[in-house]
């Protein structure tokens, strides 16, 4: 056999190796093909309210669509009120009766969550599900409106006072509706990718030991210790509200990548 057929062979293996493994169902009965769509088959979300920050792109865009798919009413909370107009009339055209809100919400200010927060709270609109998907990542060295690191910013502080700031929203739309809520971090597998000396609260400003992907794992970190914080307490309330964070799959191909190279991604599909 020549070299050149045993090189087919060998990538007809990997490929089928591959295959096997993305395909093996896990103890949910779903696989790494399964969709949104699939894993939501069934579902009946049309007494229930959800906001989805950063719904105008990439993760959060297919979020709010399979929410609105399954009669969620979905708020999308975006900095670009355009870009979720544009992706809320897409939603529209393909989902006849879909219930979606655009609602501007700029992550890095937190004049404008507090702003979200008191407007969400103004429309006596339950709260049922909250998904704090909206981020950044391996930005350059930028400062927030707030003057404060933008990746931790706007990964964990603005998602931090938002969670709080809705969260007696949370509270009651549990009690009454007897429905226990839901909290969801987006985070990252990146959160292993961090400064050596662990988070570095005091000089988080300081540009000269900045380093973009450190930060942003610094940040993602701390997206699961806000979960897990959060979930501790409010099981110790005996609120019926549970926090989760999650790592969504390596090399998600959003506009989240525009700062990002593929050295990294191996890192983060490579580290144990």
């Amino acid at each position: 056999m020549g070299n050149d057929a045993k090189k087919v062979l060998r990538i007809q293996r990997l490929i089928n190796e591959s295959t096997w493994l993305f395909s093996r169902k896990g103890a949910s009965g779903f696989s790494a093909y399964s969709t949104a769509d699939d894993v939501t088959q069934g579902i009946d979300g049309t007494a229930l309210t959800a906001i989805v920050t950063g719904a105008s792109s990439g993760i959060g865009v297919e979020t709010a669509r399979v929410l609105a798919l399954r009669g969620v009413l979905v708020v999308m909370a975006v900095r670009n009120l355009d870009a979720g107009r544009n992706v809320k009339e897409a939603i529209h055209k393909e989902i006849n009766g879909a219930k979606i809100d655009v609602m501007q919400l700029d992550l890095s200010s937190m004049a404008s969550v507090r702003k979200f927060a008191s407007e969400f709270q103004s429309s006596t609109l339950p709260l049922n599900i909250l998904i704090n998907n909206a981020g950044v990542m391996a930005t350059p060295f930028m400062l927030s409106h707030d003057n404060i690191e933008l990746q931790f910013a706007t990964n964990h502080l603005g998602h931090f006072l938002l969670t709080n700031l809705l969260l007696d929203t949370m509270k009651l739309t549990a009690r009454e509706s007897k429905r226990e809520g839901r909290i969801v971090n987006l985070s990252s597998k990146g959160h292993r990718i961090v400064y050596g000396e662990g988070n570095p609260f005091d000089h988080i400003n300081d540009e000269s030991g900045y380093f973009p992907r450190f930060a942003y794992g610094q940040s993602k970190l701390v997206n699961i210790l806000h979960a897990n914080e959060f979930s501790r307490r409010l099981k110790d309330e005996g609120v019926e509200i549970t926090a989760n964070s999650l790592h969504p799959g390596s090399i998600i191909m959003t506009d989240l990548m525009r700062h990002h190279d593929w050295r990294v991604s191996y890192v983060l599909n490579n580290s144990n």
